[in-house]
């Protein structure tokens, strides 16, 4: 029966949570998020300071906080303290932006690589065998950081350029000409991808040492015939009945 060894079971571990944190971090759209305070006494406004709504003061009625989230494909807009919100297919400059779209490539291609590291390294551990197919699963494990390195790329390049990416555009459901300046900030989907992508490159890295071959201690009573994994047992030795034979479980 084969022990697995310990790098092969962190690598067949850690790939598969760092890919489920990078593909979540993709497909939620908070990579940014900002705030911004939206005036609503003007002339054409739909709120009076004078006017009092439903449990709102005067204060309330003045203005109002939008909270505005960006992520790769899917941006959302909506009003603090209240179920009120809009998302939509991000659109306009924002989409247009190179490093956008250099962001997006690289994620893609990130999470078809470590999904094919994966299902190589499990091929390569073959836990159901005695022997694992090392050469695979270490192919696995540099496919996997690789993917990692691809996804610590994307999320570089979106962090250092969040506060510029598409900012001209205006946000969608605001009938204003100007939208209103928004503090922008990193949000939730970035530090799941910042995980994964170091869970990627740790699991990737612990399949890596598959390429290393074990050391095979000789057998004592024939130090001439390696006792190898491959081989249960040497016809040579076991014929003899004052030798004992040894199983080595590398």
């Amino acid at each position: 029966m084969m022990q697995t060894p310990a790098s092969m079971v962190m690598g067949i571990v850690f790939s598969p949570l760092g890919l489920v944190l990078v593909f979540t971090a993709a497909i939620t759209p908070q990579w940014r998020e900002g705030q911004a305070r939206l005036g609503m006494t003007g002339p054409g406004s739909l709120l009076r300071p004078g006017v009092k709504g439903h449990g709102m003061g005067v204060k309330s009625a003045e203005s109002l906080l939008l909270l505005r989230s960006d992520g790769l494909w899917e941006s959302c807009l909506q009003v603090e303290h209240s179920e009120l919100k809009q998302c939509w297919p991000v659109a306009g400059p924002y989409q247009r932006d190179p490093r956008v779209r250099l962001a997006q490539g690289l994620i893609l291609t990130s999470l078809f690589l470590c999904g094919t590291g994966i299902v190589l390294a499990c091929i390569g551990v073959r836990c159901w065998t005695d022997l694992p197919l090392r050469g695979v699963a270490a192919t696995g494990g540099l496919l996997v950081v690789m993917a990692g390195l691809l996804s610590l790329t994307a999320l570089g390049v979106y962090t250092h350029n969040l506060g510029r990416l598409g900012l001209a555009a205006p946000s969608p459901g605001l009938n204003h000409h100007k939208s209103p300046h928004l503090s922008l900030h990193p949000a939730g989907s970035l530090y799941f991808g910042w995980l994964g992508s170091c869970l990627q490159v740790l699991g990737g890295g612990a399949l890596l040492f598959s390429f290393k071959q074990p050391r095979c201690l000789p057998c004592p009573s024939c130090p001439e015939v390696p006792v190898c994994p491959a081989c249960r047992s040497f016809p040579d030795i076991t014929n003899k009945a004052d030798t004992d034979v040894y199983e080595v479980t590398c």
